[in-house]
């Protein structure tokens, strides 16, 4: 079947960063993006052209089209980093295959999107295209991170952002393998559900009683991993009351202001670290067989429905735009667009 000329996309308005970067996450993109009618991206060496199924709208997704994400926007090109489709064009033997991909480039919020031939994943047939337009950013971030949580070998781990997506992969993560997930949250009404999936403790940030419980879950568990999607000022109290060898891995930033570092002098005497995690980056530092082995694993723990992907809103992709702001604006939404 010959391809179409043209395809529908949300492309991006701007270049760059945004001049303020100190706002929020916000939930209305019509600034950032528009609906479009462009052309067909035509795959180059090494790449292929992917009919989109499903794709993801993650809080990165967001971040980047207002922004306030650490790449630069070009004008003109789709949004949206991750999706699942069939390949249909390019020079590879996963033709006509159900592939999980981010975009190379030319983002997967359109018909089509390009991919590196390199980082097509091809899917298991028990893998949902539900669970396949997020195969990347969260489960394999979960992975990865986790890993650390691991290595480490404390009793327990804690991680902000608990109820979000990701926050639930690390808690059964956690049940799984014996390592107390501790996840800190902003509402009461997250800690029945955590709890139920596995959490061994739920801190909550709101409750009169967190610095005390803080303590307590310090004393019994001694977590010294901090896996942080907010960075803001109870992300550095929660580090500041972890025990020796503290560190401190932050992954995302939710919060607009900056967290004051008052204890300097546990970084020189407590032997405490401050160390980022970006994906993209695990991606091209890790050994390939290590990266084959966390995807398998990913693919199986969906296919076993020891993770399941939590979605509040599929969109048309031609309705994005006005439906976006009301779903992103439900508590612990996520989200996926349907071409």
């Amino acid at each position: 079947m010959p391809l179409p000329d043209t395809m529908t996309a949300l492309i991006l308005r701007h270049d760059g960063y945004a001049k303020d970067r100190s706002t929020g996450t916000p939930t209305d993109l019509s600034p950032f993006l528009e609906l479009a009618e462009v052309p067909v991206p035509q795959p180059g060496p090494g790449q292929a052209l992917i009919k989109v199924a499903r794709a993801a709208v993650n809080p990165s997704d967001v971040m980047f089209v207002a922004g306030l994400y650490g790449q630069p926007r070009k004008a003109g090109q789709p949004a949206g980093f991750e999706a699942v489709g069939e390949v249909v064009a390019g020079d590879t033997p996963l033709m006509g295959q159900r592939v999980s991909f981010s975009g190379a480039g030319l983002g997967t919020w359109a018909d089509y999107a390009l991919a590196d031939v390199s980082g097509l994943i091809p899917l298991r047939p028990d893998v949902t295209d539900e669970d396949a337009a997020g195969l990347i950013v969260n489960p394999l971030t979960a992975m990865a991170m986790f890993d650390i949580v691991q290595q480490d070998g404390a009793d327990g781990f804690l991680f902000t952002a608990g109820g979000s997506q990701l926050g639930k992969f690390l808690t059964a993560l956690g049940r799984d393998s014996g390592v107390a997930p501790i996840p800190v949250v902003r509402r009461e009404a997250q800690v029945g559900p955590l709890k139920a999936l596995g959490a061994a403790e739920v801190l909550v940030t709101t409750d009169p009683d967190f610095p005390e419980r803080m303590a307590d879950v310090m004393k019994t568990y001694g977590p010294r991993i901090l896996l942080d999607a907010v960075a803001d000022q109870i992300s550095a109290d929660l580090f500041f009351a972890m025990p020796r060898g503290a560190r401190w891995i932050p992954y995302g930033r939710l919060s607009t202001e900056a967290p004051r570092l008052d204890q300097i002098g546990q970084f020189i005497f407590m032997d405490k670290s401050v160390q980022g995690f970006w994906l993209a980056k695990w991606f091209t530092t890790t050994p390939p067989e290590q990266v084959g082995k966390a995807v398998a694993a990913v693919q199986e723990r969906f296919a076993s429905g020891k993770w399941t992907t939590d979605i509040s809103a599929v969109l048309p992709l031609r309705d994005a735009l006005d439906r976006l702001p009301e779903a992103l604006a439900a508590k612990d939404a996520k989200i996926q667009l349907a071409p």
